[in-house]
């Protein structure tokens, strides 16, 4: 079968219909109809502003998200781009995204709305890439000078006569070990071995890792639990899942140090719709979310879009080894995780989601 452009169909081929075709895209997409409110929102749009369609219906864009500079001027019928711009969603956080409008049809008022993430762009890639080169030669620098200086000065002391050559022979063997111990957290980045994912109830595994949380780092601190009851299993390999969860307490119990009245909440809920997309065109649905919220104060503002990049943390004794394995532990999971700063007052928020099983 011969399309009327000139595309050709396969015998027997079925067209999708344009809903799923809508639902599919893999950007951020809105239809606006002619009074300027959301008629539709696909997948990719609910994951990106953290709303369903059905809660976004009727709303004018305004409510969802604030418009660019110049984009109340823009003259009826034409199109209108700004390109990197940060705009703040209406539950709070901001996005930094390249904002396309367009007329849905010649002469129409119905206009489609696209956000495109600027985080993997070319540029923002290498950028990343020379900051991730930069941050890894400063810190193998600092932590591998340090122990090969102690190293240095324990075998210029065996040369001569010492009482106690046990006391150097420990120093030398400890401060090795460190850096062994350093290069193995380095190569659990290259770590390619296929995750033994299996059907779980969450919660037992999300027990867990509160229990160690609340006997170790995280005691004294409030760990609220705000859970959907009816929430389905999910495909995870338990072990990493938990390293996971365990990483992302951690962090908050450490950005509340200097909190009058620290809190975390650890939430699930099942989100309908969301999806992202797995490469060659496809998309796996990942409807079970996971949040982390404390009431810290955040990353600081110059490294919040990075830290997922490793060798970038905003902790002072930081290695910047933490986010990036999460990252890479939930994507192997089939997921994703995103991290934002939302509501009144701002909250930092770790958002996972992942499949079901």
């Amino acid at each position: 079968m011969v399309h009327a452009r000139g595309g050709v169909i396969a015998a027997g081929a079925a067209m999708p219909p344009f809903a799923d075709l809508f639902a599919g895209l893999p950007v951020a997409a809105l239809v606006l109809d002619d009074a300027g409110c959301i008629a539709h929102a696909n997948g990719a749009a609910e994951l990106l502003l953290n709303q369903s369609d059905r809660a976004m219906r009727g709303l004018s864009l305004e409510q969802i998200v604030s418009l660019p500079p110049g984009y109340a001027e823009q003259r009826d019928g034409r199109a209108f781009v700004s390109y990197d711009c940060e705009l703040q969603l209406g539950r709070g956080g901001r996005l930094r995204v390249d904002f396309h409008d367009t007329p849905a049809a010649h002469g129409s008022a119905w206009r489609i709305v696209m956000l495109y993430g600027v985080r993997g762009s070319h540029a923002a890639s290498h950028a990343a890439g020379a900051r991730a080169a930069i941050g890894a030669a400063a810190m193998l620098g600092h932590e591998i000078k340090n122990p090969l200086s102690g190293i240095r000065g324990a075998a210029q002391l065996l040369a001569g006569e010492v009482d106690d050559r046990a006391v150097l022979t420990d120093l030398i063997v400890g401060e090795v070990d460190r850096i062994a111990a350093l290069i193995d957290r380095m190569q659990d980045f290259t770590d390619d071995r296929p995750r033994a994912l299996q059907p779980q109830n969450i919660y037992p595994v999300l027990a867990h890792a509160v229990q160690l949380a609340s006997a170790g780092f995280a005691r004294g601190i409030t760990i609220e639990e705000r859970f959907d009851p009816s929430l389905p299993p999910v495909r995870i390999d338990r072990d990493a899942f938990v390293q996971v969860m365990v990483n992302l307490l951690k962090n908050a119990a450490e950005a509340l140090e200097a909190v009058e009245h620290p809190r975390i909440v650890l939430g699930t809920a099942f989100r309908h719709g969301l999806s992202h997309g797995v490469g060659n065109g496809e998309r796996r649905a990942v409807p079970i979310e996971l949040t982390v919220t404390d009431n810290g104060p955040g990353a600081p503002a110059d490294i919040a879009g990075h830290l997922f990049e490793p060798f970038v943390s905003g902790k002072r004794e930081g290695r910047g080894f933490g986010l990036p394995m999460v990252e890479k532990l939930v994507g192997e999971m089939g997921g994703l995780v995103r991290y934002a700063r939302e509501g009144y007052p701002l909250m930092t928020v770790f958002r996972i989601h992942l499949p079901r099983a």
